[in-house]
């Protein structure tokens, strides 16, 4: 049987989502864990890659889980199933919900719309450190705000793509770009979703939206770099640590939570 696993985990200990030869990651330790509760080998697939650093308050994987295998029916139900999980993981690890779906399911390719969030902050706060992006320079952020809508369309981003990644396409149906303030101004977050993204391409246009907050770029600038198609023309990535997956779409599938308005609350 085909399950989707819902989960959040915090990236700051981990070299991404997928297996690296050279550290530890989130799909390691959830495969791990799965393992050990069923008994046999288990491997998932999840819904995209995350940079080392970068974190998930809302992640999809998809895994076969093993009916004959030892362990696997020591549970009632898929709810203790996860309550049980959640005792073997990390910290950093949680797992929200395991729902059975049908056996051609792909936590990956079917996902109709992705999602990011991306937390910045001006006053230094130690309870914020690797949670959100302190912006040491002064910035502008109307200008930001000004700029952030004109990323909404369907287009080729490479100018916002790591170099040297491996994209066999770069087009990308942007739907949302926004820049809201929290509290007084002193925090903000970029809200961004679009049916797919590159790599590194969310913090490179943080990392460009920086650039005209600073005014070494006008906001109208944004066109020109995306029309140049060449990532030296955009700024330079934005740290990792402001940077959450916070959304998932699939045509028939409801998330957990059932509501996506608390997505980017406050961290």
């Amino acid at each position: 049987m085909r399950v989707f696993i819902e989960l959040s985990f915090d990236g700051c200990a981990y070299h991404g989502w997928q297996k690296q030869p050279n550290g530890i990651t989130v799909q390691e330790e959830l495969e791990s864990a799965l393992s050990l509760f069923t008994g046999t080998k288990m491997s998932v697939m999840g819904c995209g890659r995350t940079d080392a650093g970068v974190h998930a308050s809302y992640f999809v994987a998809h895994a076969v889980w093993p009916e004959e295998a030892p362990r696997s029916k020591q549970f009632k139900d898929w709810e203790e199933a996860v309550w049980k999980l959640n005792g073997m993981l990390p910290q950093a690890i949680a797992l929200q919900k395991i729902t059975e779906v049908g056996e051609k399911a792909h936590a990956r390719f079917d996902a109709t719309e992705r999602g990011y969030v991306y937390h910045m902050h001006t006053s230094k706060d130690p309870f914020l450190v690797n949670r959100s992006a302190r912006i040491m320079r002064s910035v502008d952020f109307s200008r930001m705000q000004e700029a952030a809508p004109l990323l909404i369309r369907k287009a080729d981003f490479a100018a916002f793509c790591k170099s040297g990644a491996d994209q066999k396409t770069t087009i990308c149906d942007v739907r949302q770009s926004r820049l809201v303030s929290l509290e007084d101004g002193s925090r903000w977050i970029f809200e961004v979703s679009a049916d797919r993204f590159l790599r590194n391409m969310v913090r490179a246009m943080v990392g460009t939206l920086l650039e005209i907050g600073q005014g070494r770029l006008e906001p109208e600038d944004l066109l020109m770099v995306l029309e140049s198609k060449d990532r030296s023309r955009a700024g330079a990535s934005a740290p990792a640590d402001g940077l959450y997956l916070n959304r998932v779409v699939y045509p028939d599938f409801a998330p957990w939570h059932l509501d996506w308005s608390h997505t980017a609350k406050e961290i």
